[in-house]
């Protein structure tokens, strides 16, 4: 690269050509003099009619020429009517299209930007501006103001400036000086920074190395990293050693730290099962709560059900089977208990088994709900038994704007519970503890509990093993199913799937019928396969359309990863186009018609039941239909639109339409190819499993096991016998630090 010499240009930016808006790396046009000029640079948020004086060097690119790249930048609002107008119509200022635009700077010139942040009932005299959208329009552009201040420090400090939203939003124009008091509050979850990016600017503010602020912090990042990775809890050996290997400090200010925790209340020691178990308070709670309830519940006994064998046998009349014994066994342990755990292999007669139970509670006089953690666990589940079932999120209440009083996420709970007298909760094993915690919060006193799932399958993508310690304690009554019913056993992927469970590894000729294999050792052949599968061959041989089929890998990095695969998915299915819309957040290009999934809880986003993406008469997108809010981690989605004038997409969850305003597209990733974890719960129509080599930490027969039975009518492996192979040979177990068989069985204290 040339040698850099210092030096400033000034002038008003025409156009901004490309703006990351996850590092505020920016190309744009600046006007500087008599020439048009490309700058370079981390310059967030900036926008067309904005005056800069930038401070670095020209340099060559290979391909673009001669560019100047800018070091520091001084930035300031534009003047002039033209440069005014430029800045408007870019759509800096949500709200203000090119229409608008016109209009405005058309009816007050250079005072426009004045009027609009001082003098909304002005503005409100343009023909179609409403004082509440004039209104509207000065708070956005007060944010706006104070947000590109917030971004310029934390870019200027090198923090990822998209963080800035969130921060705002929670701090107002008070950000800068709480995160100049303390820099580690950027490492809360909320904001969606890491420890490292607060370590940086907490040492370039001056921070002590082993300053309380810091070390703490340091703490709570490894609590919190490690619920990540499914634990509740950390042994307190472990966590100091765990950090002082992070902060590269003593074990003394460790300790004092944690003691400080604890103190305050953000963390919790306690003694279980022979360790001292480290929890941060809100983990503790839960995994205590679900403990006392569940137990509470298994200790109970119901009031005997008269005629029991009478309403059993009419209940097996409206399924129209005849129950095997063990099904028989799982009705009459429900209509005499308060909880229950149902778990079976694919074939063997859950969803039965739980039609019979709906039919015994309803015979019994019982209202009952039905739930599962995903939406796609929830609408199969609908299907499979002609009842409505909803996420335990949709049932619970999440994003209702009562569910935000006193730090609620929910609006059911025991002060406002649940209107039931049982609650069937398939996919148990996706459960982790907060969410049952939660569940079991909102059940009345003497509300039934069958807990339904697959005690082989993966366990929860976040923190806990709720479904195998509740089996493993024996606190609660357990019915296994284990015969395959005759017509299952005609499927390859039932069959190979319990081959799997038992550590045999199935046959991988190809011998027709719903299972097959493609030998690929290579993770670029992989990818390749899968590629042209989806996009192709399925397609045109199988009659299966790309949309019905989800492709699953192990992992999201490396060679035939999720990351690999998605982007050469979307290239494949929905390449760039000048006439499709797009739009670029972070390493991602999102475009209208790509399938997408949320990657966090968001209970705040809107959005509206059947809707449609439709222009007003300003040209504006609007929305109709009925409101409601909150997206979940695993939902998926499609793009509709992209609308660079709202600063929104516009994404189809099923029946609802949600905009996405741009700085919350952070929280979105392609889905044409998910981790195997993120599929839990969801049944496919055809599933395509890219199997390359990848790190031995995912290489076990659980991952296996779930991957394989997602599929319902077609499963398709493309990769290495020996990758297949030693999957089936691997049930180790990646043990979590959880205390919940601990609690169930008393042994939890000192």
């Amino acid at each position: 690269m040339d040698e850099i010499e210092l030096t400033c240009i000034e002038g008003t930016v025409q156009a901004v050509i490309f703006q990351n808006p996850e590092n505020g790396y920016t190309v744009l046009k600046l006007r500087s003099g008599d020439e048009t000029v490309t700058a370079v640079g981390n310059l967030p948020g900036v926008a067309a009619g904005e005056g800069l004086r930038l401070y670095g060097g020209w340099t060559s690119h290979a391909s673009y020429g001669q560019q100047f790249k800018a070091e520091h930048a001084e930035r300031s609002l534009p003047e002039g009517s033209d440069a005014i107008y430029d800045y408007l119509a870019s759509g800096a200022i949500k709200g203000i299209g090119i229409k608008l635009a016109r209009l405005i700077v058309t009816r007050f010139g250079a005072r426009s930007l004045e009027i609009i942040e001082s003098s909304p009932e002005e503005l409100a005299q343009i023909k179609g501006i409403t004082l509440k959208k004039a209104q509207d329009i000065q708070e956005r552009f007060r944010q706006q103001t104070g947000l590109r201040r917030l971004m310029e420090f934390l870019a200027d400090n090198g923090v990822k400036p998209i963080a800035a939203a969130r921060l705002y939003r929670a701090y107002g124009d008070e950000a800068e000086t709480v995160i100049t008091e303390n820099p580690y509050i950027l490492a809360d979850e909320s904001f969606g920074m890491d420890f490292f990016a607060a370590d940086g600017l907490a040492r370039n503010l001056g921070f002590a190395p082993d300053c309380v602020e810091r070390v703490s912090a340091g703490i709570v990042f490894e609590l919190r990293h490690n619920e990540g990775n499914g634990h509740v809890f950390l042994p307190k050996d472990k966590l100091i050693a765990a950090s002082c290997q992070l902060l590269e400090t003593e074990p003394d200010p460790a300790e004092r730290a944690l003691e400080e925790l604890c103190a305050t209340g953000r963390t919790v020691i306690e003694r279980v099962a022979g360790v001292d178990a480290v929890y941060m308070l809100d983990m503790h709670e839960a995994e205590y709560e679900t403990a006392r309830r569940i137990g509470l519940m298994a200790r109970t006994p119901v009031d005997d059900t008269p005629g029991l064998s009478v309403l059993m046998k009419r209940a097996e009349y409206k399924c129209g089977i005849t129950f095997a014994d063990k099904q028989r066994m799982a009705l009459e342990m429900a209509a005499k208990g308060r909880v229950m755990v149902l778990t079976g292999g694919p074939g063997t007669g859950k969803t039965t088994t739980v039609r019979g139970i709906i039919s015994l509670y309803d015979e019994m006089g019982l209202t009952t709900l039905l739930t599962a953690p995903t939406g796609r666990a929830a609408r199969r589940l609908t299907e499979l038994t002609g009842r409505e079932a909803q996420t335990v999120h949709r049932l619970l209440g999440a994003g209702m704007p009562e569910a935000g009083e006193n730090g609620r996420e929910f609006e059911k709970c025991a002060a406002d519970p649940l209107e039931c007298d049982a609650v069937i909760l398939d996919e148990t094993s996706m459960v982790d503890i907060k969410l049952m915690a939660a569940l079991l919060d909102a059940m009345p006193a003497a509300c039934r509990l069958v807990m339904v799932g697959d005690a082989d399958q993966l366990p929860s993508v976040g923190p806990g093993n709720v479904f195998g310690d509740i089996i493993r304690s024996r606190a609660v009554p357990v019915i296994g199913l284990t015969d395959i019913f005759r017509q299952a056993r005609q499927s390859g992927i039932v069959r190979n799937a319990h081959m799997i469970n038992r550590g045999e590894v199935p046959s991988l000729k190809n011998a027709g019928g719903d299972f097959f294999f493609l030998k690929r050792t290579e993770a670029g052949a992989v990818t390749k396969t899968v590629t042209e599968l989806i996009s192709e061959r399925l397609p045109k041989n199988m009659g299966i359309p790309a949309e019905d089929i989800q492709v699953l890998s192990p992992s999201r990095k490396y060679g035939g990863g999720t990351r690999e695969l998605n982007a050469a998915i979307q290239e494949a299915l929905n390449p760039a186009s000048p006439d499709k819309k797009e739009k670029a957040v972070g390493n991602i290009t999102f475009r209208v018609g790509d399938r997408v999934m949320q990657t966090r809880n968001n209970y705040d986003i809107m959005w509206v039941k059947g809707a449609s993406v439709l222009p007003n008469e300003d040209g504006e997108v609007v929305t109709k239909g009925e409101p409601g809010a909150g997206i979940y981690n695993g939902d998926v989605g499609y793009i509709e639109d992209i609308d660079p004038e709202s600063q929104a997409a516009y994404l189809r969850f099923e029946d609802r339409l949600v905009p996405y305003p741009f700085d919350q597209m952070t929280d979105l990733e392609l889905a044409y190819a998910v981790t195997v974890h993120k599929s839990q719960g969801s049944e496919y129509r055809a599933v395509i499993l890219a199997l390359p080599k990848c790190p031995p930490g995912l290489v076990t027969r659980g991952l296996l096991y779930t991957a394989v039975t997602r599929a319902r009518e077609l499963l398709v492996v493309a990769g290495g016998p020996d990758v297949f192979s030693a999957m089936v040979a691997n049930d180790r177990r990646q043990r979590r630090y959880s205390g919940l068989r601990a609690r169930l069985c008393g042994e939890v204290g000192a």
